[in-house]
């Protein structure tokens, strides 16, 4: 595969060379058919030797430029190390998903920092947040097609945050429905500016392509969508991660996509309310399930198991800010010191562990 498709390559590039030289080439015929026309004699010698000069420089011209152009990476293909590829896992029959990087936007990842996935029904494919960047979204689509030519009914994201709905411009051609919590619309449309222009600086060039994509479908509480013979129940919950997180649970194998409900290696981020998120997952503790898809970390976890050190970490900086509150220290106390015995358990923590102490501080102060 690999040989044909570089000779479709090369002959790509051997027909455009060809199309360059035609201006080239409208030369060559003047100074051809003025050679034919007009035999030199002796007494002509020099004009004839200045018209064979002249066509020896458009021979060599065009010599040259077919040999620049075949040599010359094709424009239209990216190289292959350009190439982002998202490695899928089937995690249960029909439920696939990619693991992202635990890292933060670079240009380097690409926006390649979450979780995404698809389940796959026998009439209709749901795809399951869409990573952070278009190419992300590219590649997750082409993943898809690898496995499927069913069409894509449902893009689904799970919450706002760039690094899960930035990819959602990659599947605008499958012209699905794109889902949501009630309050996703409001939330994206509120932060458009701020993430787009943020986040155009982390992502470098990989950023291209990417826009906002609003949802088309509002998830108030409950709904069970069909994929054919698939059922998907769509939850919208309570304040917690964010004002707008969403689950998927696939009924027929018992899997759960959380989103950022749930995090394992990189460290919680509140950017909703710890009171909610401590409550929500003690109530999510009670449901009976096979198997769960963090938003971060690996591809799928046991429940409720997979919960411990989150909940232990959130507990923490909350009973450690409401000692600060009683003691009557401040927030900017309680940013250098809140969590710190977490530290070595979670990645990225410098990153996010004072601003989940902030974001608490501000809820926990007026309770």
């Amino acid at each position: 595969m690999q040989i044909l498709s570089n000779i479709s390559g090369y002959t790509k590039r051997y027909h455009q060379a060809v199309s360059v030289t035609h201006s080239i080439g409208g030369k060559w015929a003047n100074c051809r058919g003025e050679l034919k026309i007009r035999r030199p004699e002796s007494r002509h010698n020099d004009r004839s030797t200045e018209r064979l000069g002249r066509l020896s420089e458009v021979a060599t011209a065009i010599f040259l430029a077919l040999v620049i152009a075949i040599l010359t990476p094709y424009a239209g293909e990216s190289k292959a190390e350009d190439r982002i590829v998202v490695p899928v896992t089937e995690i249960a029959p029909g439920v696939f998903v990619h693991q992202g990087k635990q890292e933060t936007f670079t240009p380097e990842n690409q926006g390649d920092v979450s979780n995404a996935g698809f389940v796959v029904g026998t009439e209709a494919v749901a795809v399951i947040d869409t990573g952070g960047s278009r190419l992300v979204g590219e590649a997750l689509l082409q993943a898809i097609r690898q496995r499927t030519s069913l069409p894509v009914r449902y893009v689904i994201n799970t919450h706002m945050h760039p690094d899960h709905v930035f990819g959602n411009a990659a599947f605008t051609g499958e012209t699905p429905r794109f889902a949501g919590h009630h309050k996703l619309h409001r939330a994206l449309s509120a932060r458009r500016d701020q993430y787009l222009s943020v986040n155009k600086s982390l992502l470098g060039t990989a950023f291209e392509g990417i826009e906002i994509i609003l949802p088309t479908e509002a998830i108030v509480g409950k709904k069970t969508i069909d994929l054919g013979g698939r059922q998907l129940i769509l939850e919208a919950h309570p304040t917690a991660h964010t004002d707008n997180d969403l689950t998927v649970h696939d009924v027929q194998t018992g899997t759960m996509f959380m989103g950022d409900l749930l995090f394992s290696g990189h460290i919680p981020v509140v950017d909703g309310s710890i009171k909610g998120w401590l409550a929500l997952m003690k109530e999510l503790a009670t449901r009976k399930l096979e198997r769960v898809v963090p938003g971060h970390g690996p591809a799928l976890l046991p429940w409720p198991d997979a919960m411990a050190a989150q909940q232990r970490y959130l507990e923490t900086i909350a009973g450690e800010i409401r000692q600060f509150i009683a003691d009557g220290k401040t927030l900017a106390d309680a940013a250098k010191t809140v969590g710190l015995t977490e530290k070595d358990a979670w990645l990225l923590f410098d990153d996010f562990n004072a601003r989940n102490v902030s974001a608490s501080f501000a809820e926990l102060e007026w309770e």
